[in-house]
Parts: structure tokens; sequence; C-alpha cells
């Protein structure tokens, strides 16, 4: 028996063909996007616990204590500093005096 060509519509190999090149297509593409939405997701769940523990760690941390001048020559400095913001009108006569009291003692 010769082979005789279909015209038209494909067969039932055809079409199962077919159905199977589309539904594997689907599930490829829809779990690539799964992944990706897992990827997305747990990227900024670890954002966020890095931002909490940052908030974490910025709140425990004790303010540092007021540096006390124990050696005359980083008084010097300090004094040295305060006129030369004095002078550039960075603080106010006010500002330099009460800054300078506190230096002082």
């Amino acid at each position: 028996m010769p082979y005789i060509s279909r015209m038209g519509r494909p067969g039932l190999l055809g079409l199962a063909a077919r159905t199977a090149v589309v539904a594997g297509t689907a599930t490829a593409v829809s779990g690539g996007m799964a992944a990706h939405q897992r990827r997305k997701a747990q990227s900024e769940y670890e954002a966020a616990q890095y931002e909490a523990a940052q908030q974490q760690a910025a709140m425990s941390v004790t303010p540092p204590a007021p540096a006390s001048v124990s050696a005359p020559a980083d008084l010097v400095v300090e004094l040295q500093r305060l006129g030369d913001l004095n002078t550039q009108g960075l603080l106010t006569d006010a500002e330099f005096a009460a800054a300078k009291a506190r230096l002082l003692g």
C-alpha cells in the first residue's frame, strides 16, 4: 500500500505530538517563573532580615562616652580646632565659649 500524504488537519499522532510540545513548553515556563519568584522572595526576605539585624545592632550599641581630655597636648589641639571653627564662622562666640568651658572643666 503506497503512502498517501494527508491534506488538511493533522492525524492523531501529529495532534498528540503538538499537545505534548505545548504541554512541555507550558510546564517549563511555569517552572521557570516559579523558580524566579522563589529566588526573588528569598532575596527580599534576606534583605529584610539584614535590615532588621542592622537596626537591632544600632539600637543595642550604647552611645560612646564623651571624650575626656587626658593629656594637655590633646587639650591644646582641641582648643585650636574650636578656635578655627569659630574663626571660620561655623561656631558662634557663645557656642565657642560653651565648648571651651566644657573642655577646661
